[in-house]
């Protein structure tokens, strides 16, 4: 009762104060947290451990969506997941002293698996050790004889307690009943166990006291302490004065895990001086390790320990122990026996999957994780490593990222057309002698992407229709496979947009999406269109979608649907068209050549002639395949000056067609004895010639007109310009001029009644400007208002004498000022004159100011200062304008 309140006391602590250590650690493909937590034992189902989410930097979104959760190779569960809160708890109770023995520190580990994407996340739980049980001997009353003459000195060991507790809350000191003849004396084995001795510091009197009863208390160090008690029984035997004596204060073996029953380990020896029955040593287990009985035997008369039950090295790896020998007498030494245990090859490993996903896209990249596998061997050193490999040629690669953890992943890119499933098999194998294997097949199925477009089994297709077809009748078809699957591999048909001379493509032939079967849209002419080519592209059902094109050539086969056409002789309906032939002509005279066409083609298009009928048939004769009209016998007189021969041209088709010609010969060795036969044929030409002449007359009246129209209307355009230029020179009325569109016109609108019109003229050689005083203009006159803000301000005089003026001449253009208004002086900006001299145009702005000291100065102004300028007609005042040129970009 007391043990378990201590036990609920301890816990609730160290719920309380939980310590809780963080690390990362980086592996070969990226970062990957491990989380460390160390709890005590004992610990309520659904105490808190940690807070996952916290401690690896993912919120409870990515726990939820990634379906988080434990993986573990073991049986048991100690702790769980609480996904929707990021919190680690207690599953299970964890007894430390159960789960791991003497073996400090304790833990165990476990994985945290999320997916979408893939993460494995370690975390390790160190259970620390609570002060749950007391230490306990394996018998509640230990006998010792001891012979009186014992000497003084004289080492006697104890029983050990046996404390499941570790470190500080395992058995820390022992203390012993007061006695005035022995004294406790404590010890730490190699092992760390701690172990005490009776050492006699008085000497025994077995008449005065025969037997002593002491108590033995193991202490351990937890808080609040707890104890174990054995009670010793000292029997104090007659004198035997020499205790056995082991020829070596230790004794090391080493032994293979899993060897037989009864299998040798080594011998120990002792010798003791004494003789008889004092000198007889005997060998037995010390009492101050637990259970070593069950595991070893000791002769005890040769002292020889052997194998009691298979030792496994993956739970000892380790063992002492101490052997005592013991004469007759009862005197005592005692040995320390140290035995390795050697790890023997002797547990495969053993594959977890914690992770694989089926199926997977047949595009995926290359080093794309498709299963994660957990390997683990019981094993140590190279006995327990392990590595993984794929049996057969299949592109996967298994890589370790985590010691023990291994990825499958694709070494190469899926072709789901190739293969569409796998069997992969994985081969885990240690590094013992001879090594140990396992094998796990993964069957993986690829999902098909639409990566293939449709394929036509040739570059083109060629098709032959006879021409005069029947709208809607099937040419050809066209067919094309995909390799992908389900709607990816669906192939629809349609035409590539292109157009036979200027028309769609479409409204030739058409094609069924479905089956490819191409139609003829219209009925097709051979004589206008020979063949059709175009493009039928076939495309699947994936999205993206994918297609190919082919190229199609229809040839339309050609019919005798035309007959043939005379060229020549050409018919020209009245008139009447004669070959003549003299009467000295020979047998084969050439009198004329019949020219026909058939626009069919083939035989179709093979012509023939022959003299349907005529004035003398057996005057003439008609090549058959030449169509030349030759004579057949000699001409005589008496043959008719006018003949008349009906020539037929006919073709080879079936049916055939044909056509006819009649062809007038006149048979006279000069021109005015067919004139007397054709008379017709005179006055027919001469009325079109009538008709000729008076068409000729009528296009030049038409000619003559328009040329005289053009060069009067060039004539006014001239004089009008020029009669505008004089007006420009000469004339006082005022003209409006151009002004650029940084000025502005301003009506006369001022406080005055009259507005004020100036001339400006330019000289040549001097920078001296004369303007000319005019005579008031009416209130319509445009005049411009100075609102340009960078205007220069004219309040100096130009020095000079005008004499010095040129007598060149520029054009001048009337400006109008603005007087002074009762808010004082306006300066008005003038718009930029232009200056012509000879072929160089100057753009020159100018700006006046008006006011009424300048009217006093030009009343008062030197006659002498002022000239007649003949571009401007007048007297013009000096010192009232300043000119502001134009950058040279304004010249022209």
């Amino acid at each position: 009762m007391e043990s378990k309140d201590i036990l609920q006391c301890r816990g609730g602590i160290w719920r309380r104060k939980a310590c809780l250590f963080v690390f990362w650690c980086f592996f070969l493909n990226g970062a990957q947290a491990q989380i460390r937590y160390s709890i005590p034992e004992e610990m309520k189902k659904g105490s808190l451990v940690g807070s996952v989410a916290q401690d690896l930097g993912l919120d409870r979104k990515r726990l939820r969506s990634g379906r988080a959760r434990i993986v573990t190779g073991e049986n048991v569960q100690y702790a769980e997941l609480r996904a929707d809160k990021g919190l680690l708890v207690v599953h299970e109770r964890i007894d430390r002293e159960q789960l791991c023995g003497d073996v400090t520190p304790c833990s165990f580990t476990f994985e945290i698996l999320l997916e979408n994407p893939m993460e494995l996340h370690p975390v390790t739980i160190e259970v620390l050790d609570v002060n749950d049980n007391a230490p306990e001997f394996e018998n509640r009353h230990v006998e010792f004889e001891i012979s009186e003459s014992a000497a003084l000195g004289s080492r006697f060991v104890l029983e050990s307690a046996y404390d499941a507790d570790v470190e500080a809350n395992g058995v820390q000191s022992y203390v012993l009943t007061p006695s005035d003849h022995f004294v406790l004396k404590q010890h730490v084995s190699p092992g760390g166990r701690k172990y005490a001795e009776m050492v006699l510091q008085k000497a025994l009197d077995r008449e005065e006291q025969p037997r002593l009863s002491l108590k033995l208390v193991a202490v351990d160090g937890g808080n609040p302490q707890r104890s174990g008690t054995v009670n010793v029984e000292i029997i104090i035997l007659d004198i035997n004065d020499n205790p056995p004596v082991f020829n070596q204060t230790m004794y090391k073996a080493k032994l293979f895990e899993n060897s037989p029953k009864n299998t040798h380990v080594l011998t120990v020896n002792a010798t003791d001086a004494d003789s008889g029955s004092n000198g007889i040593v005997t060998y037995s287990f010390s009492k101050s390790k637990v259970g070593i009985t069950s595991m070893f035997h000791i002769d005890e008369t040769t002292g020889c320990v052997s194998i009691a039950k298979q030792i496994d090295f993956e739970k000892d790896k380790i063992i002492d122990f101490m052997v005592e020998a013991k004469d007759q007498g009862g005197l005592g030494e005692s040995a320390k026996v140290e035995i390795e245990v050697m790890d023997l090859n002797d547990n495969a490993p053993v594959i977890n999957v914690m992770s694989f996903t089926s199926p997977v896209q047949e595009d995926s990249s290359v080093g794309a994780t498709i299963g994660i596998i957990n390997v683990k061997d019981q094993d140590s050193g190279e006995n327990g490593h392990v590595r993984c490999a794929i049996e057969g040629r299949v592109p996967f690669k298994i890589k370790s990222n985590v010691r023990n953890y291994f990825a499958l992943m694709t070494d190469a890119h899926l072709d789901r057309e190739r293969v569409s499933e796998y069997n992969i098999t994985v081969v885990a194998s240690d590094a013992g002698s001879p090594p140990l294997s396992i094998k796990h097949t993964f069957n993986l199925k690829v999902s098909d992407v639409n990566d293939n477009a449709p394929v036509f089994p040739v570059s083109i297709y060629s098709a032959n229709v006879a021409e005069n077809n029947s709208p809607g009748v099937s040419v050809l078809s066209v067919s094309a496979k995909d390799p992908d699957e389900n709607q990816n591999a669906r192939v629809s048909y349609m035409l590539e947009q292109s157009e036979i001379g200027g028309r769609s493509i479409s409204e030739f032939v058409s094609v069924n999406a479905e089956s490819g079967v191409i139609l003829a849209a219209r009925s097709y002419d051979y004589e206008q269109m020979k063949e059709l080519s175009f493009i039928v592209r076939a495309q699947d059902g994936g999205s993206p979608p994918l297609s190919s094109n082919v190229s199609v050539r229809i040839l339309i086969q050609d019919q005798n649907d035309n007959a043939p056409q005379v060229l020549y002789p050409v018919q020209t309906g009245g008139s009447l068209l004669a070959e003549m032939v003299p009467r000295s002509a020979d047998v084969g005279y050439l009198v004329t050549k019949v020219v026909a066409v058939d626009v069919d083609s083939g035989q179709n298009a093979w012509l023939s002639y022959k003299v349907h009928k005529g004035t003398d048939r057996a005057l003439f004769e008609v090549g058959l395949h030449n169509g030349e009209i030759r004579t057949f016998r000699q001409v005589t007189d008496k043959d008719a000056v006018k003949q008349r021969l009906t020539v037929v041209v006919e073709d080879n088709g079936r049916p055939s067609r044909s056509a006819s010609v009649i062809v007038n010969v006149a048979v006279a060795d000069s021109f005015p004895q067919v004139l007397s036969e054709f008379t017709d044929l005179s006055m027919h030409d001469k009325e079109y010639n009538d008709q000729l002449t008076f068409y000729l007359v009528l296009a030049l009246a038409v000619v003559s007109f328009l040329f005289i129209t053009c060069l009067l209307l060039i004539i006014s355009v001239k004089v009008y310009r020029w009669r505008q230029s004089r007006v420009l020179y000469h004339s006082n009325l005022p003209v409006i001029p151009y002004y650029p569109p940084r000025y502005s016109d301003t009506l006369g609108t001022g406080t005055l009644p009259h507005v004020y019109n100036y001339e400006v003229c330019r000289t040549a050689d001097s920078r001296k400007s004369d303007m000319k005083n005019m005579q008031a203009m009416s209130q319509s006159l445009v005049s411009v208002d100075g609102a340009d803000a960078d205007m220069l301000h004219m309040n100096k005089e130009l020095s000079g004498n005008c004499s010095q003026m040129s007598t060149l001449y520029f054009t001048c253009r009337p400006i109008s000022l603005h007087p002074q208004t009762e808010e004082g002086p306006r300066v008005t900006h003038i718009a930029d004159y232009i200056i012509r001299t000879e072929n160089v145009t100057v753009y020159v702005p100018m700006s006046y100011m008006y006011s009424s000291e300048l009217q006093q100065r030009s009343s008062t102004a030197d006659p002498s200062c002022a000239a007649y300028h003949p571009a401007c007609n007048g007297k013009m005042p000096r010192g009232l304008v300043e000119e502001r040129h134009l950058p040279s970009a304004a010249h022209t």
